[in-house]
């Protein structure tokens, strides 16, 4: 599947223009050279703000991208649903019987609408992956010795 690329502002708004002179979705794909349920999903964000063609004047390109692509009352980077306490989590499955399953069942428990299972562990992957893997272990100054002793090699 290739990777999503952005329209440009002049291709939204010519998209704009030729919906508002009755072209269809799929003559609008072709003309622009993109997907026709692109075409369709722009024009559906379109209709919902309720913008038409002709565009205001006064609207800049900055204020129709941020028009057509804001996600209203949603924070960048937050996520919809309860999410638990991963750090808890992560201390609690060292216990010895403790599945990943077992702790989804309790976090569904106290948050019926929370994540399915599937996303919960990829979640709780995710978070694991951003811990350090060092252990840092304290010495006191003289308190012991540490000494490697070289092995004696077998082909001498």
């Amino acid at each position: 599947m290739p990777a999503k690329r952005r329209l440009t502002m002049r291709q939204l708004r010519q998209m704009l223009r030729l919906a508002g002179s009755g072209t269809s979705s799929r003559e609008i794909a072709v003309v622009l050279g993109i997907a026709r349920s692109t075409v369709q999903d722009n024009l559906r964000r379109a209709a919902a703000i309720g913008l038409s063609w002709p565009l205001p004047g006064e609207l800049t390109d900055d204020a129709l991208e941020n028009k057509l692509f804001a996600r209203n009352g949603v924070k960048q980077r937050t996520r919809r649903r309860a999410e638990p306490n991963w750090a808890d989590l992560a201390v609690e499955l060292k216990k010895p019987g403790v599945t990943l399953l077992i702790l989804w069942e309790e976090y569904r428990g106290s948050h019926p609408d929370g994540y399915g299972y599937s996303r919960f562990c990829e979640l709780f992957r995710s978070f694991e992956q951003r811990l350090s893997p060092t252990m840092r272990q304290e010495h006191a100054a003289g308190d012991k010795v540490f000494v490697t002793i070289p092995q004696e090699d077998p082909d001498r």
